[in-house]
């Protein structure tokens, strides 16, 4: 149970800050220093010796909020995962990446993402390969707004969306993404993402994930139909030597539907895809 409420704490931070837990592996603390605890909680001490001792304003001990103002913190932030970094071994093995990186303050973030896999067995193309650049902000205490822009870039003809989507932890801290598209000649697409950390241990952790895409349109180019595209899930048991370095195995699974899956028959494809997988998750 303990493990638990652990795990859950340190997703709530996680989705806020984008940083596991305040305390990186050295030990070093990720953010400023906390307030002194003889500071505003302590209310045997008179306020003006208080607000000399402490070094906060007299607006601290004035304003509206309960426990004084809440602490400016301007401070920039850089952080990148590379959530999936894995070799995909069966009929026609290929290598998938899933990372993103933010920059920014508890209110401003600009994030990067960007996602696709490289087949070896097919010439060395670049295919499911999008890249997004979004601004965030927080609506609430777990979930982000975000939009921007993704631009699909891989092997395939290039397509541009404008993008507009939510990001947070839902119930039982799931981490979930959901994010709507309109490209420049009138499609318009959803894709949603889910996955949970299970601790097993401190360092053995155990996380489903599942992601669907829908599209409004067919679009033989990209070699999607209209409806439900395809949904890739899989079930990763990672490692982690530090927060930093986790290396995983687990299997993938991957199904095409409805027109999406037509082409993908044409194309000499498979519609139903079960694979090992391995790779490494890393992070900034």
């Amino acid at each position: 149970m303990l493990l638990g409420l652990a795990s859950v704490t340190a997703a709530a931070q996680t989705v806020r800050t984008g940083l596991s837990p305040d305390i990186s592996d050295t030990g070093t603390s990720l953010y400023p220093k906390p307030i002194p605890n003889n500071s505003i909680l302590d209310f045997g001490v008179p306020a003006l010796s208080r607000v000399g001792g402490t070094g906060l304003s007299s607006n601290t001990l004035n304003g509206a909020a309960p426990y004084g103002s809440p602490i400016e913190d301007t401070r920039i932030y850089f952080h990148g995962v590379l959530n999936q970094f894995e070799g995909r071994v069966g009929n026609g093995s290929y290598l998938r990446w899933d990372s993103e990186v933010w920059a920014g303050d508890d209110y401003n973030r600009i994030w990067l993402k960007s996602e696709g896999r490289y087949n070896s067995d097919n010439k060395g193309k670049v295919s499911d390969g999008d890249q997004e650049a979004l601004y965030d902000r927080p609506i609430s205490r777990y979930f982000d707004v975000q939009a921007g822009i993704r631009y699909d870039l891989d092997s395939g003809p290039g397509r541009t969306w404008a993008a507009l989507g939510i990001e947070g932890l839902a119930l039982d801290f799931w981490k979930v993404q959901a994010t709507v598209y309109a490209s420049d000649n009138g499609h318009y697409a959803l894709r949603t993402n889910a996955n949970y950390d299970l601790y097993v241990t401190q360092k053995l952790v155990l996380q489903p994930q599942i992601e669907t895409n829908w599209y409004s349109k067919q679009d033989r180019g990209r070699g999607v139909g209209a409806g439900l595209s395809d949904i890739d899930m899989g079930l990763r048991l990672r490692y982690e030597f530090t927060r930093k370095f986790a290396p995983y195995v687990g299997v993938a699974y991957q199904r095409f539907f409805g027109g999406t899956e037509g082409l993908t028959h044409e194309q000499g494809g498979r519609v139903n895809d079960l694979r090992f997988v391995f790779g490494i998750r890393l992070w900034y």
